[in-house]
């Protein structure tokens, strides 16, 4: 398999299954949406609505920035600085979701406008179907062992 476009051309064996985990996730979040919508509204009202809305969405805003941060950063994977980029964008974007995951806690704890047992309840459905996603779609799909190295030239007999 000889790849004639130079190193800074090719894209990582990675990001079609980023993509397709991003994908996925996101048709599951809007199934998750709907449902703990309706649910919501059903048992606690608008409050319960509104918990659901913002308790999904936040779920897949999180979850969602990992995939997205590791796309993001493969696109340095044809420079010199590959590692440390790469791992400076990903774990930025962990300590970004977690900071404003913090925040949103102690903006949240008191808002008399939404149900916190339904944002709970979404949030931790979001999260649990977001895993689900990315277990299922890293198992099914068909990565090299060893992917995105250049190999050396076959000695010729002259």
């Amino acid at each position: 398999m000889n790849d004639a476009r130079p190193e800074s051309d090719r894209t990582p064996t990675s990001n079609p299954v980023l993509q397709r985990a991003l994908l996925w996730g996101a048709a599951l979040a809007g199934v998750i949406l709907v449902v703990s919508a309706v649910l919501g509204f059903l048992f606690a009202g608008v409050t319960g609505l509104l918990g659901a809305l913002v308790g999904t969405l936040m779920a897949v805003v999180f979850m969602g920035v990992t995939a997205a941060s590791i796309l993001l950063a493969n696109r340095f994977s044809g420079s010199d600085l590959f590692v440390g980029a790469f791992f400076g964008i990903v774990l930025g974007g962990w300590l970004l979701k977690f900071i404003v995951f913090i925040v949103l806690v102690v903006v949240l704890r008191g808002a008399d406008w939404l149900d916190p047992t339904v944002l709970f309840l979404s949030l931790v459905a979001g999260v649990i179907a977001s895993l689900v996603v990315d277990v299922l779609v890293v198992a099914k799909s068909r990565l090299p062992y060893v992917s995105d190295v250049e190999l050396p030239k076959a000695p010729t007999d002259e």
